[in-house]
């Protein structure tokens, strides 16, 4: 092993040959020539150094428990040999970037990640890193100030998804930045439980349960990301306060974005397409949804666009006292699915939703129709509570008695109503980044 000092750095490692393993993934690391320690490393540094890896491999289970930046080249490769944590962080004031980490632990109850945070550490920046194993990603838990950018995290993909570990896990952790991640074959891309004030921005997902999942979360922020191939984009679960906005989800099988009992959220900007569930459980409502809203109140839902799904938005279980208006329906095959014996109003000050199908008039020029439109009827209605019967949708029969019931004017007594539907589309809000926005584009790196 050489050391040796640079500039105030050390550098540890040995000069060697241009790596021929940097990709991948059952390096034999233990049988390998000089093969280092990392624990050795990390214990022959002092506090506040800067240690730079060298391109080879090392054996991993380290713990950092000192203020340290340690950072690696494209052959650092950390590897964990099947067990426990790659690299454990025990001290606040740590950086890692640029390793590639291989192999460690799959036993979630032990808390087996690649990069794992301990309780109470704060100022933690993980950057630039790969990391590929069957645990968590990288796991934090009762931390704050946590900053995660730029790494490409891959999961077990001959896991069941439910057993995979999540790409990106925090607890009772605020003030986390999450930022410029691709994260695939994982459970769910970025897990926030009970932490307050995170920033998910410009990160990429594919083939796992959802995108980002909250839960028991307050005041957090998630704009500019891109879900694909995934069972679900991005779910919202007994938070709130969240700002969730110019992001996208293409190619999901359940919904793009869940409001299950959120509140006080503002939901705008996002670009939702092609829910559709290949499987089905029929007949009992397991129809690919652009949004879902159960037991949700007080969001503002606003400026997206719901496209080419099975069901633009579901709303059931209390989810009335939304304000959703300025939304695109383009081409759903049932705009809206609402369970509820009420009549809901969704438009806010004189301003509705667009949905394609509808031919209203505007005598004004003001963009808005003077028609009320009603995207569920009594048809619909007595489909839903009677599933059996779907068979006679598109029947002769049913098609006279919709067009019957669309000749009188009267109010309905329950279902969604838009007084004041748009007759034109805007333009969509795009995504404000440049990264890729196909499955296609994402498997392909």
């Amino acid at each position: 092993m050489v050391k040796f000092l640079l500039n105030g750095l050390w550098l540890i490692g040995v000069i060697s040959a241009p790596c021929a393993f940097a990709n991948s993934t059952d390096t034999d690391v233990q049988n390998s020539l000089n093969v280092i320690f990392l624990q050795q490393v990390i214990d022959e540094a002092n506090a506040h150094d800067t240690v730079l890896l060298q391109d080879q491999p090392y054996i991993g289970n380290a713990v950092i428990n000192k203020p340290l930046t340690l950072i690696g080249h494209p052959c650092s490769i950390i590897d964990a040999q099947g067990k426990g944590s790659a690299i454990t962080i025990a001290s606040s004031d740590v950086r890692v970037e640029q390793l590639t980490i291989l192999n460690w632990g799959s036993d979630q109850y032990e808390l087996n990640a690649g990069i794992l945070v301990n309780d109470g550490m704060s100022n933690i920046v993980i950057s630039g890193n790969n990391l590929t194993g069957d645990g968590f990603g990288i796991r934090a838990d009762n931390t704050s100030h946590i900053e995660i950018y730029n790494n490409y995290i891959i999961g077990n993909k001959q896991f069941f998804v439910l057993d995979r570990g999540d790409g990106i896990y925090l607890k009772r952790v605020d003030d986390a930045v999450i930022e410029g991640n691709t994260i695939k074959d994982v459970r769910d891309g970025i897990y926030l439980e009970s932490g307050k004030n995170s920033l998910i921005d410009d990160n990429h997902f594919s083939s796992q349960q959802y995108g980002i999942h909250y839960m028991y979360t307050e005041g957090d922020e998630a704009k500019n990301n891109v879900a694909v191939d995934v069972d679900g984009g991005y779910a919202l679960m007994n938070s709130k306060r969240i700002n969730l906005h110019h992001n996208r989800v293409d190619n999901a099988a359940t919904f793009g974005v869940l409001l299950n009992m959120t509140n006080d959220s503002d939901i705008h900007a996002n670009q939702v397409d092609n829910i559709v569930n290949p499987q089905p459980k029929m007949p009992t409502g397991d129809e690919g949804k652009s949004m879902f809203i159960y037991g949700a109140r007080d969001n503002r839902i606003y400026e997206n666009h719901f496209g080419h799904s099975e069901i633009g938005i579901y709303m059931a279980m209390g989810g009335e006292g939304n304000k959703i208006y300025r939304n695109q329906f383009i081409n759903n095959q049932a705009q809206v699915k609402y369970v509820g014996d009420t009549l809901v109003e969704w438009s806010h000050q004189q301003q509705g939703n667009y949905w394609s199908g509808f031919i209203g008039w505007d005598n004004s020029g003001d963009g808005v129709s003077e028609q009320a439109y009603q995207p569920s009827d009594h048809l619909d209605r007595l489909y839903w509570l009677y599933p059996e019967a779907h068979f006679l949708l598109k029947s002769p029969v049913a098609s006279l008695l919709r067009w019957t019931q669309q000749q009188f004017s009267l109010l309905p007594e329950a279902g969604v109503i838009d007084s004041f539907p748009m007759t034109s589309a805007s333009q969509p809000s795009l995504i404000e980044n440049n990264r890729p926005q196909s499955a296609q584009q994402l498997l392909s790196k």
